[in-house]
């Protein structure tokens, strides 16, 4: 009964209530912790970091065989989605051959090191700049969280390069350290450098980094896929809940089941009736 009584709601607030589904977070494969450790000093000095071979050809094949059929639209709504550009939505919903991407353990193990156990995924998207794009307006991606700058980040990102990132063809823009402005924005004088990188790198960066797409002046388009995460207590980009259905989310690994929401940031943010959400994937879902 001890554990079950709290003197204080400092240490209710610290405790994970759940019984049943303890968190699986840190639980991915390790990656080397020198490693890691320089790749989060590169983090902290330039708010970015490219690692090459994080995926190989055959998961970039097998990838662009699944995604091609998918896209819906051959362009973009606006000129920050981009006008010649292809975005697949709901990822997780559609196709399972993102998700290694999504958990993947440098990845995940580099997000360890930012945020509070049971970071959540704030979207997965498959990005195809086309020949002809214009440059995307240059923004940090948790910029609509409002808290002031300079901060430390509230979301980070991956960008996994299935075509090679070249200066014509698109290549994301980046201002190196430009995470540690405060809140101004950007001048002519700060200019966009193209994260050059072959198929098949990460660019991992943080949420306050402004970047944006770059010009495509190629006859070839730039594919990638692109993951975000945010702190396990803000509202993520994509409402997973209604983009996933319950059927799809129980064959989902234990990973991107916490990505997705079905965890706990203690003691019971993220609950459902009170009950650990992935209870919900025992019950039968009702018909849509």
């Amino acid at each position: 009964m001890s554990d079950k009584i709290f003197a204080d709601v400092g240490t209710y607030g610290k405790t994970d209530l759940a019984a049943r589904y303890r968190s699986t977070a840190g639980s991915q494969t390790a990656v080397n912790a020198d490693l890691l450790a320089e790749l989060r000093h590169q983090l902290d000095r330039d708010g970015y970091v490219v690692v090459e071979g994080a995926i190989s050809d055959e998961q970039i094949h097998t990838i662009k065989t699944a995604v091609e059929p998918l896209f819906d639209h051959p362009g973009g709504r606006n000129n920050f989605e981009g006008f010649k550009t292809r975005r697949l939505y709901a990822v997780p919903e559609k196709t399972d051959v993102c998700d290694p991407l999504a958990e993947h353990p440098l990845a995940l193990g580099l997000l360890d090191g930012l945020f509070r156990p049971n970071y959540l995924l704030s979207q997965l998207q498959v990005i195809d700049i086309r020949p002809g794009e214009a440059a995307q307006p240059l923004h940090c991606d948790d910029s609509f969280y409002p808290f002031a700058r300079p901060r430390p980040p509230l979301g980070a990102a991956t960008i996994f390069a299935l075509d090679d990132f070249t200066a014509d063809n698109g290549a994301t823009d980046i201002i190196p350290r430009s995470h540690l402005w405060d809140d101004r924005i950007p001048s002519p004088d700060d200019r966009r450098q193209p994260c050059v990188m072959p198929a098949g790198s990460m660019l991992f960066f943080l949420g306050t980094l402004w970047h944006g797409g770059g010009e495509n002046r190629t006859p070839a388009p730039r594919m990638c896929v692109t993951a975000q995460y945010c702190e396990p207590f803000l509202r993520p980009q994509e409402n997973f809940g209604l983009s996933v259905s319950r059927a799809r989310a129980a064959t989902k690994s234990e990973h991107m089941l916490r990505l997705l929401g079905y965890s706990i940031h203690p003691p019971f943010v993220g609950m459902v009736d009170g009950k650990h959400p992935k209870r919900r994937l025992e019950e039968h879902e009702p018909s849509r």
